[in-house]
């Protein structure tokens, strides 16, 4: 990895590339006449670290070791000037960290070693390394009697400090690194495990009252265990009795250093709000570079509940009900008129009925049916005929 460290008088900060060549300057500019005000810019220059031998290079990538309690092993790294100018480099050995967001970092150049940075001892601190040349520096690794089991990451620089300026415009020395890794396992029992620290959980409501919300998880992973470890992280959410399941998978953790941490963030999309959600995150540890560890790492997991009141659906129901009780109540109210206006309608009938029938039997003439006038007098012009004499009785005489 490489490392460039910038330091000003009142900031300073740490600026991270990866391990390899690396340019301090820009290529050559135009070659100043006299009396120019064109700046001469420098040359460009790159270097490069690798682990060695006392015939050169061997093609590893890393000084890797697996040493006891009090082990020792002498190795060689190869500094490379790969300039055409002779470059003056200081070499020094540092500890390894995890990068916040995750990657390998080593130790700020002003700051001393603890771990396996400081059980190293190189036979020079300081190379001048003509053009286009290597130099193969021995050194030694002994691991103290004291230390833990597990993994102990660091690596071997050889920096070089330029100017430069910040981003203010301020001049600044940029100390310029580049390294080698180290991963020295002391043996003993291992015990890999993740932990999960600071977690928090929130539900972001949709705009859409159709689509489900979306659950954030932000988490801190530890590892507090004595190996590197990588992970995956996974986030299910489920409502009350199990409704609503939702699960999503985030980004594969990276290597996380033992004692070290790195955030993480998983966001679950379409989550229905089902009022009361039961979230919960699990990390399940993975070995890095295909290393087999006994016993394996269990998972971690925690459960949280949070609230996610739909109050959009809500909200579009009251609006569904209240349109839905309007048109009730419009169809209720014209059902009422309809009736008051029929029952008029009857009413003003009858009405009508009456007062016609009593003008209509104020205008029939008296001795016809329905006239109230005196009795009629008997049709004169057929004269009455004269009763019959009655039958005298058997045995009497006329």
């Amino acid at each position: 990895m490489r490392l460039s460290t910038t330091i000003a008088t009142v900031v300073a900060g740490t600026v991270i590339a990866v391990l390899g060549t690396v340019p301090v300057a820009a290529a050559p500019g135009p070659t100043p006449t006299p009396n120019s005000n064109v700046p001469v810019r420098p040359a460009r220059v790159t270097w490069g670290v690798t682990p060695s031998s006392p015939a050169g290079p061997d093609g590893r990538a890393s000084f890797g070791y697996k040493l006891d309690p009090g082990g020792t092993v002498t190795d060689y790294v190869a500094v490379t000037n790969h300039s055409a100018r002779p470059l003056t480099l200081n070499l020094y050995a540092s500890d390894a960290v995890t990068a916040a967001q995750g990657g390998f970092d080593l130790l700020p150049g002003g700051q001393r070693p603890v771990d396996v940075g400081s059980w190293v001892r190189l036979t020079a601190a300081t190379l001048t390394i003509p053009s286009t040349s290597r130099m193969d520096v021995p050194f030694t690794l002994t691991v103290p009697e004291n230390a833990t089991p597990g993994d102990h990451v660091g690596g071997i620089v050889a920096s070089l400090a330029a100017p430069g300026t910040d981003g203010q415009g301020n001049q600044v020395a940029v100390d310029h690194r580049v390294g080698a890794r180290i991963y020295l396992r002391v043996t003993g029992a291992l015990r890999p495990a993740l932990a999960l620290e600071d977690l928090r959980i929130a539900h972001r409501a949709s705009g859409n009252p159709f689509a489900g919300g979306e659950i954030v998880a932000t988490a801190t992973i530890r590892n507090t265990g004595n190996v590197r470890l990588a992970g995956q992280s996974t986030v299910d959410s489920a409502g009350p009795f199990g409704l609503g399941v939702r699960s999503a998978s985030g980004a594969a953790l990276p290597e996380i250093l033992p004692g070290d941490a790195v955030q993480a963030t998983v966001r679950l999309p379409g989550v229905p709000p089902l009022f009361r959600l039961t979230v919960t995150t699990t990390v399940v540890p993975t070995a890095v570079e295909g290393q087999v560890l006994e016993p394996p790492p269990g998972a971690v997991s925690e459960a949280v509940t949070v609230w996610a009141v739909p109050w959009l659906q809500l909200l579009l129901v009251a609006l569904v009900v209240g349109a839905v009780w309007a048109l009730l109540m419009v169809r209720r109210h014209r059902r009422r008129r309809a009736a008051r206006r029929l029952a008029q309608a009857v009413a003003e009938a009858r009405e009508q009925g009456r007062a016609e029938a009593t003008v209509t039997a104020a205008a029939t003439p008296s001795g016809q049916p329905g006239g109230t006038g005196p009795p009629s007098q008997p049709d004169r012009r057929t004269p009455d005929a004269a009763p019959e004499p009655p039958t005298p009785a058997p045995g009497a005489e006329p």
